[in-house]
């Protein structure tokens, strides 16, 4: 194998910040594009959970985790310093990725998915998701990114989860009070970075 592959989902949002810190990090990867109902007998071979992403480097090492799929990256090349150094940032970070992986992913899956969770109407998920929204907002009036004034892995691990969570009513997202929120994440959505990750690969068929 002359390079690592990467299953992938492209509207996945684990799969896309990892696919985000590959390209920063000018790893060239193979590109396998799953399908979730015809998942390929080789990816639930090297990683039985089945879900994506899973990068096979390689050596064969399998990295089956999307956060440790970023920080592999970043080992390998962070030429716009993405790792935070500083001890007490770095815990921060931690921390708020924490609460994005965790109580603000189950808030997006419910308010997204509200027809499989009938006991609260859709804007109560909403709501729960709201108090990390205005945390970040907080973050975003006193610097232009999550942790200081340039990106790091903090703001690519979590933003598309934010992407998603605004996608599932974008007219109320446009009239929430938002406005630093809303000018980081249309920074992200437009940058190179993300325009690349988000290129269409055809299903990739076992042969």
């Amino acid at each position: 194998m002359h390079q690592p592959i990467l299953y992938s989902y492209r509207r996945c949002p684990y799969a896309m910040r990892a696919r985000m810190a590959l390209h920063y990090a000018n790893i060239d990867v193979e590109i396998r594009e799953i399908a979730l109902r015809e998942k390929p007998a080789h990816m639930l071979a090297v990683s039985p959970k089945g879900t994506v992403p899973v990068l096979v480097l390689a050596s064969g090492k399998v990295l089956e985790q999307s956060l440790d799929i970023m920080d592999w990256a970043l080992e390998q090349s962070d030429v716009n310093a993405w790792i935070i150094q500083d001890p007490e940032l770095q815990k921060f970070s931690a921390d708020l990725i924490e609460v994005n992986d965790g109580a603000f992913k189950q808030a997006l899956d419910k308010y997204k998915y509200a027809i499989r969770f009938p006991e609260n109407p859709p804007d109560v998920y909403r709501a729960q998701g709201e108090a990390f929204l205005e945390r970040l907002e907080s973050l975003l009036q006193q610097n232009a990114y999550l942790c200081r004034n340039t990106v790091s892995k903090t703001d690519v691990a979590i933003f598309p989860f934010v992407r998603q969570f605004c996608m599932v009513d974008e007219a109320w997202f446009e009239g929430a009070n938002y406005p630093a929120l809303k000018t980081w994440l249309s920074g992200l959505l437009s940058s190179r970075l993300f325009i690349d990750v988000m290129q269409k690969h055809p299903v990739w068929r076992e042969t």
